[in-house]
């Protein structure tokens, strides 16, 4: 990639260049470096060269977006009841992935198509925001409601959901009781957590 960059001979064919998750084996320092390092190379690359990178590495997305201002950044989300997929802008998203990420799911609940992936979309939030505020464990993001004098319907609900034969790649649509745990434990979740309100403007409703 550095001889097109560079303009060699023998690569002055070369028109797009495809970059899969380059870092899926790296540490979050090592996968730093190589998004600080491609988006120097790809912000000197020349104009006749058009790249695409994916990836589903949060903090190497999130680098890259920062060293690229100009580059045009989308969002490939799931759509079950289309059957396929859907790409879109991250202007019209909140621009962090797990914010993204909660938004998806805050409409999703919403229009009630809500299936077993959405937990294991919804635990890596948490994760995500439990290693933000330094929490020792993601379930530590959930209230025990005083019915569950326990305070483990959530967190057991989010594991069972989220593992075993509820497999991400096999998506589910969940029985009413489940999408009734899920809106409580979202809801909740939102409302504890200092997320700007701008986001889920009918949460409060």
């Amino acid at each position: 990639m550095q001889l097109v960059v560079d303009g060699a001979e023998p690569y002055k064919w070369v028109k797009f260049i495809y970059v899969d998750d380059p870092i899926s084996s790296l540490d979050e320092n090592n996968a730093v470096m190589v998004a600080h390092h491609l988006a120097h190379m790809l912000n000197d690359s020349p104009n006749r060269l058009r790249v695409v990178v994916s990836s589903h590495h949060v903090l190497f997305f999130n680098v890259l977006c920062n060293e690229m201002k100009k580059a045009r950044k989308y969002f490939l989300t799931r759509q079950p009841r289309a059957g396929g997929f859907a790409v879109r802008e991250t202007d019209s998203t909140p621009f962090l992935y797990h914010l993204a990420s909660l938004v998806e799911l805050h409409e999703a609940q919403k229009s009630g198509a809500l299936y077993t992936h959405h937990f294991n979309m919804l635990r890596r939030v948490m994760e995500q925001t439990a290693c933000f505020f330094g929490y020792a464990k993601w379930d530590e993001c959930i209230k025990p409601e005083a019915n569950d004098p326990n305070g483990t319907i959530y967190k057991r609900v989010i594991d069972l959901m989220s593992h075993g034969d509820y497999s991400l790649f096999e998506p589910r649509e969940m029985m009413q009781e489940n999408k009734d745990h899920f809106r409580k434990v979202l809801k909740q979740f939102i409302t504890l957590h200092p997320f700007s309100p701008a986001l889920f403007p009918e949460n409060a409703k």
